[in-house]
């Protein structure tokens, strides 16, 4: 599937978030050096991963928070929007206000990450850039933005990260920090952002939505459920993004086990519905 290359003016650079990739993605590169190996260490790496991509970004600050696709007690919901907010890709009101920014524009010449300008700028290179949809977060945070947990993880999330980074130097060594912040991060980012590139790029379109969304099972498999973006964008408030027996979606089981042990409620779900368009 090919997408129309938008002509619209790029933002300038936002120097300190593109220092702050760059930087991260070198430490990532000394996760070659043998000294900085450990099967400990990797362990430690994909637990944080899950933990901050799976519990914190997917099922904590996209469909509880984002889409209020479920609820939970307090105490829960500032627990996974923590767990969010160590995943370094901002503070959870700025997270949650450019995606539902990003769902009323999604692909129009005003989304940030625009897949109509190419697959690596949806991908990565519109965060090197100054994003004027950042004016418009207190429009679409009303719900959160005056909750004093969101607005210290908001302000706090670089000490917070370091914080963790020192704990994990006291626990492991450098090579808990390596592969426990840098490594971790950089997978992180990229299967997250996967969710913007990959699945406005390809894969196929079971819904005909005003976008470029597609469902990817690949990219599906690497975010825990969120490759099935076309769902997503045709029914975005349902906390089941696999609408079809086969497409798998571990956050959406996830859910479930909540929902059993009496911790969602509310949930809020479409059943495979009829399929509008097939490409």
């Amino acid at each position: 599937m090919f997408m129309t290359q938008a002509t619209v003016a790029k933002p300038p650079i936002a120097w300190p978030t593109a220092t702050f990739i760059i930087f991260v993605h070198l430490g990532a590169l000394l996760a070659f050096l043998p000294s900085m190996f450990s099967w400990q260490a990797v362990l430690l790496a994909l637990v944080l991963h899950w933990l901050t991509a799976g519990i914190g970004i997917t099922l904590g600050w996209h469909r509880l928070v984002s889409h209020r696709s479920f609820q939970v007690p307090k105490w829960l919901e500032y627990f996974l929007v923590f767990c969010g907010t160590l995943s370094m890709q901002g503070g959870p009101i700025w997270w949650v206000g450019l995606h539902r920014h990003h769902h009323l524009y999604s692909d129009q010449p005003n989304d940030h990450h625009d897949s109509r300008k190419g697959f690596w700028w949806s991908h990565i290179e519109w965060m090197f850039h100054e994003v004027p949809a950042e004016a418009e977060i207190p429009r679409f945070t009303k719900d959160i933005a005056d909750d004093p947990v969101y607005r210290f993880l908001d302000r706090y999330f670089l000490p917070i990260q370091v914080v963790l980074a020192i704990v994990l130097y006291l626990w492991g060594g450098w090579p808990f920090v390596v592969w426990g912040i840098f490594v971790r991060l950089v997978t992180v980012y990229h299967t997250t952002w996967l969710v913007n590139s990959a699945t406005h790029t390809f894969g196929y379109r079971t819904f005909e939505t005003t976008d470029h969304s597609t469902n990817c099972w690949w990219v599906a498999l690497l975010t825990f459920g969120e490759g099935w973006h076309n769902n997503h964008h045709a029914y975005q408030y349902s906390a089941r993004h696999g609408l079809q027996w086969w497409e798998l979606d571990l956050t959406w089981l996830t859910i479930r086990f909540l929902q059993l042990l009496g911790l969602a409620k509310k949930v809020r779900l479409v059943e495979a519905p009829a399929a509008s368009c097939q490409d």
